[in-house]
């Protein structure tokens, strides 16, 4: 019982650590799994920057953990309005 690990070391890729900027985001799913493009839009057009592909589960647990920490981080710095929706309609290519 006392074998279990005490947490697991994650590989941070030197490429990654900047992170990418993304301005929107198109959701898209089957019955097995989510699939979340996330776009950076620079008109007169947009590029993916990246796409994550999630379990039904994870996805829920994802949408949990996000309203979790958008509650603390209004009750911190306050409200956030929300913006309109965009209206041009995306297409992906």
């Amino acid at each position: 019982m006392g074998d279990e690990p005490k947490g697991l070391k994650v590989e941070f890729p030197k490429e990654m650590r900047t992170g990418l900027y993304s301005n929107n985001m198109v959701v898209a799913h089957t019955r097995e799994e989510f699939i979340l493009d996330f776009i950076m839009m620079a008109p007169p057009s947009g590029t993916v920057v990246s796409r994550i592909v999630m379990s039904p589960g994870h996805i829920k647990r994802v949408i949990h953990a996000l309203q979790e920490n958008l509650a603390k981080y209004e009750a911190k710095f306050g409200a956030i309005p929300t913006p309109e929706t965009p209206t041009p309609e995306l297409t992906l290519q």
